[in-house]
């Protein structure tokens, strides 16, 4: 049961003399008061929730009898300022989003100091980690659509039984990952083109960072849990916190400082991994106040947790190796064409994460929706993210084109500019587009459709593909093509995210038919 009463609610609990269920009275929303993210659970072992911009009714009475579900959604700020609510929720999560690749860039200046073996070493090693970790982003995707769902079911028990379920595997998970990837860090590291000092230097860097993978496990858990009960405030503040401690200790290991001698590289790895310790204890601390702990646990839900992994781990592998096809026939082409081609991706990967943003968000109103069978709701929510997707790709295209110029000077060699425009003109046009298959992927976890979101992006890697594999790398326009071959893949991405909603191909959970079958909300 929670442990601390939930900050910051002004709601006054009374109980009917004649034994009516539990009501809340709450005080005007006035707009000075309006926030975002969760807050704990009541005085009493009540779950509450603190909402984006305003509040909701709690779960369960003293006695834990269910509150009627249908009032609780009638007081979700999403149904009285839709729009206010996606932004103010994607807000937090984007600046979350950003922090580790900005700590990355700090950590880059830092090893690059120490020479150029040092720097190679680096990103040979997080290369190979990011990779790693990313297989595992179905604990977080997973946790956080079924948090969202009995958040909406009003399943008080069932989010804690499956949060603490998710924990659980996040450790073993990452003590697995530190058993087999401590003998296979120099074969993978030989993978990645490294010998000799840069070798040495990244499989030492690779062995640290793998002490701290239970900690970046139960990170990403939590963050997925959080979210799932719309408390986009808490993994802000975390990540923060987190990137901020190792970008102290980057200025303490790296360089040296006092009698701290210069570790270079392996200083950066230490950093990482004591930030990261500190930053799981501080996010599960932060789940256990939030919703509680329960060491009964249901093998039925590990179970479901794991074929969302099966069918996350295909949809990543699918989507990384397009990614390096496009950047192995790049390279192919020649080195002025595999230059420009990595600054336009380097860009569009960090375009992306203001997407993710409105993603993630999707994820969890689309979950607490559909778990409150209010499917018109969650309905609303994917026209609405899909229409601010489409209004950042526009901007980010349009910004994009203005900023050609100065962004080429900052990211491409002079003479792999001659091959740059084109490719960056149609990488820009593909952003509303890409702003559809973000968005309605993340409505697709939302709802747990993961096995059509893996069927999809097999289909769109086939097909893109193959447009590769066509590719005359000796043509002087190879880099133009292979851009036109990923306009087609994210194409691919964007109709078969849209079609599963509009008008819902298949067994579409949101299919409109069934909506006269479901809750209405005036």
């Amino acid at each position: 049961m929670p442990r601390k009463g939930f900050q910051r609610i002004h709601h006054l609990l009374k109980r009917k003399d004649d034994n009516e269920n539990l009501r809340l009275q709450e005080p005007a929303i006035q707009e000075s008061e309006i926030f975002l993210g969760t807050g704990e659970a009541i005085a009493g072992g009540n779950p509450s929730l603190l909402w984006g911009c305003a509040r909701i009714p709690v779960w369960f009475d003293r006695e834990g009898d269910k509150l009627s579900s249908s009032e609780s959604v009638r007081e979700h700020p999403f149904l009285s300022k839709p729009h206010w609510t996606l932004l103010s929720l994607s807000v937090p999560v984007f600046f979350s989003l950003i922090a580790e690749p900005l700590t990355g860039l700090v950590d880059t200046m830092f090893v690059a100091r120490s020479g150029s073996v040092s720097l190679a070493a680096l990103g040979v090693g997080t290369a190979a980690l990011s990779s790693l970790f990313w297989i595992f982003n179905f604990l977080a995707i997973g946790t956080q659509t079924n948090v969202a769902q009995a958040a909406g079911k009003h399943e008080y028990p069932g989010a804690i039984s499956m949060t603490s379920l998710a924990l659980l595997l996040s450790v073993l998970a990452g003590i697995f990952i530190i058993i087999v990837g401590w003998p296979v860090a120099q074969h993978a590291a030989t993978v990645l083109g490294a010998d000799g000092p840069v070798l040495d230097d990244a499989v030492s860097y690779m062995r640290i960072r793998l002490v701290g993978a239970p900690a970046v496990l139960l990170i990403l858990t939590s963050f997925g849990a959080m979210r799932g009960l719309q408390d986009m405030r808490s993994p802000l503040w975390i990540a923060i916190g987190v990137n901020g401690i190792n970008i102290v200790l980057d200025a303490l290991f790296i360089p040296g400082a006092g009698p701290m001698p210069a570790l270079g590289v392996v200083g950066a790895a230490a950093a990482s991994v004591a930030a990261q310790t500190i930053g799981a204890a501080w996010a599960v601390a932060v789940i256990i106040r939030k919703l509680g702990w329960t060491s009964r646990l249901r093998l039925s839900e590990a179970k479901h947790l794991l074929q969302i992994g099966g069918d996350l781990f295909i949809r990543t592998g699918s989507l990384n190796i397009f990614l390096l096809l496009a950047t192995r026939v790049a390279n192919q082409a020649g080195v002025e064409p595999g230059a420009a081609h990595q600054a336009i991706r380097q860009f569009w990967i960090f375009a992306a994460l203001g997407l993710d943003a409105l993603a993630l968000t999707a994820q969890s109103l689309v979950g607490y929706f559909v778990g409150s069978k209010v499917i018109v709701q969650a309905r609303r929510v994917a026209i609405l993210g899909c229409e601010w997707g489409l209004v950042l790709g526009v901007l980010m295209a349009a910004g994009m084109w203005i900023g050609r110029d100065s962004l080429a000077a900052l990211l491409v060699p002079l003479e792999a500019q001659s091959v740059f425009y084109v490719p960056w003109l149609l990488s820009a046009v593909a952003q509303p587009l890409n702003a559809v298959a973000f968005v309605t992927d993340g409505v697709h976890w939302g709802t747990g459709d993961f096995a059509y979101l893996r069927n999809g992006i097999v289909i769109a890697t086939l097909v893109g593909g193959i447009g590769l594999l066509l590719i005359d790398t000796s043509s002087p326009w190879a880099l133009s093509w292979i851009w036109l071959a990923t306009i087609i893949w994210i194409s691919l991405r964007a109709l078969f995210g849209a079609i599963r909603i509009w008008p819902g191909i298949g067994s579409a959970p949101l299919r409109s038919e069934g909506e006269s079958k479901m809750r209405q909300i005036a």
